[in-house]
């Protein structure tokens, strides 16, 4: 376990998930086991929503690779980089066309392994402020590599009528649970708020828009997402890339600022 802290503040981090943020004595994040979804947070790469109506593949310009819901980069292990009081890095190394186990096989998927036909490093890092937690995406790879990213951290919700406020409207969890799995798509924006038991703003860089998943009323997915994956079919979700330049990483921020 990784502890980052400020006075009144804590982050913990587990294997680079973000298990725990405490504020004011107050927790953040959903807990993992609790009703709604087995994990805390997690990425989305290096594409997002579901594959199976396509038989798991995925358009690229080197052919067509096999992926899963959300992409490959979930099944593999991070490697602690740098830990220190308030800020942790952690990164993933993909091999292109390395063959890797589908954890969703056999019970929710028919693709026993997944592959992606190009090299990338992928790091994540954590650096906790007095304002809050900025968390930051860096990814390098092949010149010319298509990409989709995601975030999809989850929220503690204890209130009995939490809301959350983009620029253009107000959203309750019961409209947020009456999409169910497609998850409520939030376009163009690059801030937004969920007033529970504390306000927090979730502002991000590079990301355009936001969907928001839950199927429980005891916590919410704000999702910062470069493309939303259900505005096409999904033979077609290539449709969503971006495209990497190897000139230079690309980097994408996402940050919680609690009041």
């Amino acid at each position: 376990m990784t502890i980052l802290t400020l006075p009144k503040q804590q982050v913990r981090i587990d294997q680079g998930e973000l298990v725990g943020y405490l504020v004011d004595g107050h927790e953040l994040i959903h807990k993992k086991g609790s009703p709604g979804w087995r994990n805390s947070d997690t990425e989305m790469f290096p594409i997002i929503g579901p594959t199976n109506e396509a038989d798991f593949k995925v358009h690229t310009p080197k052919g067509e690779a096999v992926q899963d819901q959300h992409g490959l980069l979930r099944e593999l292990k991070y490697e602690l980089l740098e830990a220190a009081d308030t800020k942790a890095v952690f990164e993933k190394r993909y091999q292109a066309n390395t063959r890797i186990k589908n954890s969703k096989y056999p019970g929710k998927s028919t693709a026993p392994e997944l592959f992606w036909p190009y090299d990338f490093n992928f790091k994540k890092s954590y650096h906790l402020k007095e304002d809050g937690l900025e968390i930051c995406f860096e990814i390098e790879g092949e010149d010319g590599m298509p990409f989709m990213l995601g975030y999809h951290p989850a929220f503690s919700l204890t209130t009995e009528h939490p809301i959350i406020k983009s620029q253009k409207k107000e959203i309750s969890i019961p409209e947020v649970m009456a999409v169910g799995s497609r998850a409520l798509q939030v376009p163009n924006e690059s801030s937004i708020i969920l007033k529970d038991q504390l306000e927090l703003t979730i502002k991000t860089e590079g990301f355009e828009h936001f969907m928001l998943w839950t199927e429980v009323p005891n916590m919410v997915c704000i999702e910062p997402i470069t493309f939303y994956p259900y505005a096409v079919e999904q033979a077609n979700l290539d449709a969503g890339f971006k495209y990497l330049n190897n000139s230079k990483p690309i980097v994408f921020r996402a940050f919680i600022h609690p009041k």
